[in-house]
């Protein structure tokens, strides 16, 4: 679905007349709708007033560009501020409302960064005049990262239109703004105004978003839950450091948030000191890591995920009756090296139906097969279909190894995605659940994308899209997904809609070493 032909101009407002000539250099090659009106408003409040109040009525997007003066400590002349929220100075006199949220900040600062420029997010604060040594000290303590004269009342007013502030950094902190060398950061400063330029007109070509649609279930399951619950539990019941063999759960936030707690996260058992309390990680481990442990006589607790823990007992059960145990999962994925290792000599490795058309067995009359918990399940059907053939005699699990949680994501993308333009899968590139989301959306015939957090949404891919939806991987938390979806609204999306499959209502107890008495 693409943006009209008609779509309206948006506006692009640059206070100086440099700046406005800065910005032109970066446009003159768009074409609409990435082409803005510009419009060049004078300095100060009292002429941004004006300006804002010339605006034309409708929806199309608003920007303001130009340079301001740094506030915060490390900033550089030529660095880039895109605004998480405008404020206005507490004493100037008569402003508009004092707190205006941007919250697709993260967007238009991702693209920024795609273009080399360094790049901050975070409050930008308009005064209603020039400020220097003691005024900007009290302004840098407000925890704005630059000043200017004028964001604040152009963007006053907007209503529900997108809009966006950048301002890049002329003047810095360290030092007086009326210097000599001032004048050479000016310079630096309008140098990248036309890099800036062409990222906003790549903005408002992604405003043409009118509703999100929401997966459900998504994000964290009850693995996963569980899993961080342990640590946390450790955390609080035993204090920090706690050691967590491998990612707790394949999410970088969640392994940062719990880093931040007290959280120590090693790949291997040696890298744990004597006497280290120490979590296996929701994705299982091999027998010979419990043996290393064991032997050290380091305190365990561990996090396997039940239903992983399901697939460890069959695997044993099956290769002590003699079979041959075929796994279908993907190598190097630590739930598949800890399954491996239950009977390294009689389960062999199947990732795809290739390799089932090749693998040799034993005994043809005595086979069995198993499943990585987070695969796709028509993926898997192909592999187990190709055994089949092979050998008849193919025995399973008594109940699927997909765990539930997996199953019913992949059914709840699969009918968003019918629906929707663009689908945004949240999940680090190293969950395997969330990355079978994507390959599930883009089955279903939608554009699907992987994203860590609403920073790595790329505008490009939403440009002349109506319709976004958004899933989760069992292992994302919902605040990510909150992030995004915040995100999308400010650009457009003003319906947000939840499409349920089914209803979760799976928990798993805890360890009893965490357990509260």
């Amino acid at each position: 679905m693409t943006a009209a032909a008609g779509s309206p101009p948006w506006t692009l407002y640059a206070p100086m007349r440099v700046e406005a000539s800065a910005l032109r250099r970066g446009l003159v090659h768009r074409a609409s709708p990435g082409r803005p009106v510009l419009r060049r408003t004078g300095v100060g409040p009292r002429r941004a007033r004006a300006a804002a109040a010339r605006r034309p009525a409708g929806g199309a997007p608003v920007a303001v560009a130009g340079i301001g003066g740094g506030l915060a400590a490390g900033l550089a002349a030529g660095d880039v501020v895109v605004a998480s929220e405008v404020r206005v100075d507490p004493l100037a006199q008569g402003g508009p409302p004092r707190v205006l949220l941007l919250p697709d900040a993260p967007l238009l600062a991702a693209a920024l960064r795609r273009r080399g420029l360094r790049v901050h997010v975070g409050p930008v604060l308009t005064t209603d005049r020039l400020v220097d040594g003691a005024a900007r000290a009290r302004l840098g303590a407000t925890g704005a990262l630059v000043a200017d004269c004028e964001s604040a009342w152009l963007l006053a007013g907007r209503g529900d239109r997108p809009a966006a502030c950048v301002r890049v950094v002329a003047d810095t902190a360290a030092g007086s703004l009326y210097r000599p060398a001032t004048l050479r950061r000016v310079r630096t400063a309008l140098a990248v105004l036309p890099v800036v330029a062409s990222a906003l007109a790549e903005w408002a070509a992604a405003s043409s978003l009118r509703q999100v649609v929401l997966a459900s279930p998504r994000s964290f399951c009850a693995g996963v839950e569980r899993a961080i619950a342990v640590v946390e539990q450790a955390l609080r019941q035993h204090g920090p450091p706690v050691y967590v063999r491998k990612q707790i759960v394949h999410n970088a936030r969640v392994v940062a948030d719990l880093r931040a707690r007290g959280a120590i996260f090693v790949d291997e058992l040696d890298e744990v000191p004597e006497g280290g309390l120490t979590v296996f990680s929701a994705h299982g481990v091999a027998p010979a890591v419990r043996r290393e442990a064991a032997e050290r006589r380091l305190p365990v607790i561990d996090a396997t995920c039940p239903l992983v823990a399901k697939v460890h007992t069959e695997a044993r059960r099956f290769a002590g009756r003699g079979d041959t145990v075929l796994l279908i999962g993907h190598a190097g994925h630590e739930e598949t090296d800890g399954t491996l290792g239950e009977a390294p000599g009689r389960i062999r490795l199947v990732p795809d139906p290739a390799a089932a058309e090749a693998v040799r067995v034993d005994d043809p009359d005595r086979v069995s097969y198993l499943v990585q918990t987070t695969l796709a399940t028509d993926e898997v059907a192909g592999v187990v279909d190709a055994l089949r053939r092979r050998f008849p005699a193919l025995s399973g699990p008594g109940s699927d190894d997909i765990c539930y949680a997996t199953t019913n994501r992949q059914r709840a993308v699969t009918e968003v995605a019918s629906r929707a333009d663009v689908v945004l899968v949240v999940g680090s590139d190293n969950s395997s659940n969330s990355r079978r989301l994507v390959e599930v959306a883009e089955r279903a015939g939608a554009r699907a994308y992987l994203v860590d957090d609403v920073s790595r949404v790329d505008l490009r891919w939403l440009a002349g899209a109506a319709t976004i939806g958004v899933s989760a991987g069992a292992s994302a938390p919902p605040a990510l997904v909150n992030e995004v979806v915040a995100a999308l609204g400010a650009l457009g999306a003003r319906e947000v809609s939840v499409h349920t499959t089914i209803v979760e209502d799976v928990a798993f107890t805890l360890p009893k070493e965490v357990r509260q008495p």
